[in-house]
């Protein structure tokens, strides 16, 4: 199974993209996503994608053109941890939709791995 993308922004084409497999999501959620991808690449630049692993973990990667030199790769990694750290609950109920609705893991499995 190869990664699935839940969102992402690109700088460079100043595009945001929401896969559409995430819509019933709360529309709460989804704007949060949105902002915290846009303001991303509006401070670093490049390309930032939030989505899974194949072990349905959250994987939030940023990437650069190869002749971008305003792209500030430490502040990208910086920011990046800002973004999880501040956002955990976010991700946290993004990873149990995506497991229990996505992947249809039974929800009580799921729960019973948490505590």
């Amino acid at each position: 199974m190869d990664k699935v993308v839940v969102c992402g922004a690109n700088a460079y084409e100043q595009k945001y993209y929401f896969n559409q497999e995430f819509s019933k999501i709360p529309e709460s959620i989804q704007d949060d996503l949105h902002i915290m991808c846009v303001l991303f690449t509006e401070e670093v630049g490049g390309i930032l994608t939030i989505g899974f692993d194949e072990d349905g973990e959250m994987s939030i990667e940023t990437m650069a053109e190869e002749d971008d030199i305003y792209y500030d790769e430490i502040a990208a990694g910086m920011l990046v941890k800002k973004i999880r750290d501040s956002r955990q609950e976010i991700f946290e109920a993004l990873r149990l939709y995506y497991r229990a609705i996505v992947l249809k893991e039974p929800l009580d499995e799921i729960l019973a791995e948490e505590e």
